[in-house]
């Protein structure tokens, strides 16, 4: 695999060596001891997977406890992947990630913990699969706006206006929201 660095140093790129021939493909996802050699030690405990139509946008989400680190993967279609730092002590503070992941390029991301995270769907569909590295807690999930101008994504909308769910409308300017540090 090899790591291909965003501009969040955090924020990591991963692409997997993939072995294929005229029967199709095998490519390895996650092997904790490579993670751990390369700096990511994380024991995941949860994996998700999400459908989404082209043009919805979800996020951005993240815990203040309980923060979920997620490996993220499109198993089907492409996304615009986002991750914006929430550790309100980092150097990259308020700052996003943005990468192209899709079934074709077989990119993962790697979203550590104290981040917010969000995709946007450019194909007809897409389905994603993550692993976290903690438990989905409702209690303590926020959500970032998506739009928020401090934070300026650039967004590769279809349309002006992405399908969003009432809570992600509804998310907080990132001045408003709660910020995450480790003793949160």
């Amino acid at each position: 695999m090899k790591i291909i660095e965003t501009s969040i140093p955090d924020v990591l790129l991963l692409e997997p060596t993939v072995h294929g021939d005229a029967r199709g493909y095998f490519m390895e996802t996650f092997r904790e001891s490579w993670f751990k050699e390369n700096g990511i030690d994380a024991r995941f405990v949860q994996d998700n997977q999400s459908r989404s139509v082209q043009g919805t946008l979800r996020g951005l989400h993240y815990q203040l406890k309980q923060p979920q680190g997620k490996l993220v993967r499109v198993v089907s279609g492409e996304v615009f992947d986002v991750a914006v730092d929430m550790r309100k002590d980092s150097v990259t503070f308020g700052q996003w990630a943005g990468e192209i992941l899709s079934a074709q390029n077989k990119r993962q991301l790697w979203v550590p913990p104290g981040f917010a995270h969000g995709f946007y769907v450019l194909s007809e569909s897409a389905e994603l699969s993550y692993k976290c590295s903690d438990y989905y807690c409702p209690d303590h999930e926020h959500s970032l706006l998506w739009n928020d101008p401090a934070v300026g994504i650039q967004w590769p909308l279809i349309n002006d206006s992405p399908l969003l769910s009432g809570k992600d409308e509804a998310g907080l300017l990132l001045a408003e929201a709660p910020h995450y540090s480790p003793s949160s």
